[in-house]
């Protein structure tokens, strides 16, 4: 009997499920002293190496030099941040506040504010189409007084071209770059609002199905894939970004913020209030299939996925005498690295 060779087998087989099972590993952990309460979203320059971090609950923009792993400046002053945007070609940061209820503009070594433009109340996510010069901003609170609306502001003059009407408060944006279409999910009336980015009109609105409360939102432009976290009940779904039709749904932990596709894997990182990273593999059909979660910290629910680094960003807030943090989670993949 050829025993070893089988042996061998079923042990790498083994190992493969093993790694399968837990494909994010912690890399590094970035204390924020003196920062307390809950982050929201995130931005990166990479030319620069820095990360920005929302603390929303602290009022701050945290930049962190990410050569020495320490917060290199604190942006104060600030009332809830709640998007950020880092734009090469203008060399500046972007903040969405939600209760300044305006867009800011900081620029400079140390960065310090260089405009604003007004919005409405709950300014929130926003997305960058980089080869355009143009940034999408979600506002509004849903009130008569402050409608759902998504803001399209020049970078360039750093003025609003449009401010388009939506049924609610749009949650998360993500971007088409190839075909300029802008996605927004709308949470209170269940919705995505399809944006031409052509035309700054709405082109379509497609109704979701069986889910509500679709807050995360991510883009697969490869496979022409709009995965959405719901949660209400809690689910991922994977709908086509032609169409809207619902290829695929998986079930995933309570209170879905942030999600992250990766196009180098063909994973979906969603981080929930739940405390958890769920990972789902995306099959040659788009079907969603779970790889295991990763346990973090209460309250941890945003981040930031950055492909051409392979790692994702996870906001801890800080909680009695343990300060606020950014844990640094690997993929595992060794490719995208520069």
């Amino acid at each position: 009997m050829r025993v070893f060779p089988l042996i061998v087998l079923l042990g790498c087989s083994l190992a493969a499920v093993s790694q399968t099972s837990a494909p994010l590993t912690l890399k590094q952990t970035i204390p924020l002293p003196g920062v307390s309460g809950k982050f929201d979203h995130f931005a990166i320059d990479l030319a620069g190496e820095r990360l920005f971090a929302a603390a929303t609950g602290n009022h701050s923009v945290e930049v962190i030099d990410l050569k020495t792993g320490k917060v290199e400046q604190s942006i104060a002053g600030l009332g809830k941040p709640h998007g950020l945007a880092w734009v090469e070609s203008t060399g500046c940061l972007y903040i969405a506040d939600g209760s300044l209820a305006e867009l800011r503009v900081y620029k400079g070594a140390p960065l310090k504010l260089a405009g604003a433009i007004k919005l409405s109340n709950d300014a929130d996510d926003m997305v960058s189409d980089d080869a355009h010069h143009l940034l999408y901003v979600g506002h509004g609170d849903a009130t008569a007084a402050a409608p759902g609306k998504v803001a399209v502001i020049d970078t360039a003059t750093f003025t609003m071209v449009a401010n388009l009407p939506v049924a609610a408060h749009p949650e998360a944006l993500d971007l088409d770059a190839s075909g300029r279409r802008i996605f927004a999910n709308i949470a209170d009336s269940s919705e995505v609002a399809l944006i031409d980015g052509a035309t700054n009109s709405i082109a379509a609105h497609w109704k979701l199905t069986g889910a509500a409360d679709n807050v995360p939102i991510a883009y697969d432009g490869t496979r022409s894939t709009l995965y959405i976290a719901c949660r209400t009940p809690a689910t991922l779904l994977a709908l086509d970004a032609v169409s809207g039709a619902e290829l695929s749904r998986a079930p995933t932990g309570e209170g879905a913020d942030d999600l992250f596709y990766d196009p180098t894997l063909r994973r979906v990182y969603l981080i929930s209030g739940a405390g958890e990273v769920d990972t789902f593999q995306v099959d040659e059909s788009k079907a969603l299939h779970a790889l295991g979660v990763l346990h973090t910290a209460p309250g941890a629910k945003t981040g930031l996925f950055v492909p051409m680094q392979n790692l994702l960003y996870v906001a801890v807030p800080g909680a009695g005498i343990h300060p606020a943090e950014i844990r640094v989670y690997s993929t595992g993949s060794t490719q995208g690295k520069q």
